[in-house]
Parts: structure tokens; sequence; C-alpha cells
């Protein structure tokens, strides 16, 4: 029988790279914690700011967060004040939770240029959708149709899975368009998992989008 392995990790040093990179292995516990708090505290604070994801480098002495996100102007603030705000929530957090080092914390705002090919922004997208109580089928296939829409997309999947307009028993429904070479190590494929918050219960989303197939640069 096959295993059904997260797309992110089965690629993982042949296009991908790790999100958190570390050069102390020596305190792989310690470190292994601090980020899983950190990413946790960042997906509350930053919740419809449609963050793709965060990623952690960790060096003598410079802890830095990047933040992916493609509305960097909300995060930002006027005049840099949402960042600071944010830097100076992460460093109370860090001392609370006695993840203390001598690291100096920097926090990095990057732009995504085009959220429609990022699965997770994607995802968060029809969670916003679906939480303002739109048809669950309108949302999904306008979001397919929009995604197609991109020149470097080759194929998306969509699934939701719950009480899908707040039906008594729980389902899944599935839209596909043009095709996710899964087993294919070179094919890039971005993946999230999402949850809409409904009165009901939470709607599940899972969003795969095919971006065509990255070789080496000769």
């Amino acid at each position: 029988m096959s295993h059904v392995v997260h797309p992110y990790s089965h690629r993982l040093g042949i296009i991908r790279d790790w999100k958190s990179r570390w050069f102390n292995l020596n305190k792989y516990k310690e470190f292994l914690r601090g980020d899983i708090l950190i990413r946790e505290l960042l997906q509350k604070k930053l919740r419809g700011m449609y963050v793709s994801g965060v990623e952690i480098e960790r060096s003598e002495k410079i802890l830095r967060v990047i933040i992916k996100t493609s509305r960097p102007g909300m995060i930002i603030g006027r005049n840099g004040e949402g960042a600071q705000k944010l830097k100076d929530e992460l460093l109370s957090f860090i001392s609370k939770k006695g993840l203390t080092s001598n690291q100096e914390l920097k926090l990095d705002i990057e732009e995504v240029r085009s959220p429609e090919s990022n699965a997770m922004i994607v995802a968060q997208m029809v969670a916003e959708a679906l939480e303002k109580r739109m048809p669950f089928r309108r949302v999904v296939k306008q979001m397919v149709e929009k995604v197609m829409a991109n020149r470097d997309v080759s194929g998306v999947k969509i699934v939701l899975s719950g009480r899908l307009g707040g039906a008594e028993m729980a389902r899944r429904e599935k839209i596909l368009r043009g095709r996710i070479p899964l087993q294919t190590f070179r094919a890039d494929i971005d993946f999230a998992r999402y949850e809409a918050n409904m009165s009901y219960g939470n709607i599940g989303i899972k969003v795969w989008i095919y971006r065509g197939e990255v070789f080496q640069k000769k």
C-alpha cells in the first residue's frame, strides 16, 4: 500500500530548504521547542493577514524571524509601528516562556509577490470566504479559476471536509484542475492545511498547487 507523505517533507534537500535553519545542533531540543512556540504565537497574532509561512534562522548571535506575507503593510503599520510592537511582543514572549538566549532578535517581513499561487494564502482566502457564510461550492470554484489564471500554475486541488453548508453530517468535497504529480520529486508542489472557524464546528481546508518542474540551473 502507498504511504501518504507531506509534499513539503518529501522534497526536502531536493527542491526545498528547511524552514528552521540552525548552526548549533547541541541545543536541538531547546531550539525546536522555541521555534514551535514562536510559530504558534505568530499564527494566532497574524490570523487574517495572509501569512504564507514563518522561517527561523539562528546563528551564534542573531535570531532572525522571517515572516512571508502578501499584506506586508498591515503587519509593518504606519512608520513601522506594527513591526516594532510585534517584535516587542515576541521578545516578552521569549523571556516569559524561558526561551531566553544571548541572541539578538531580528524581524524581517517579506512580501509574497504572487499570492494566488501560494497554497497557504489560497487556503486562508477560502477560509475567510467560508467564515463570511458564502456558498462553499461557489467559493472553491472561483478560487480554482483565480489560481489557474496564473501563468506559472499547472494544476490545483482543493479539498474541504466538515459540516459543509451547515449540514448535520460531515463530508468531503474535492475539486481538481490540471494535474498534481505527487510522486515526482522535481515537481514544485505547494501544500497547505487550514481551518475555517464556523459557529457549528471547524471546516478543514487542504490546498495543493503545482507550479511546474524545477531543474538545476547549469
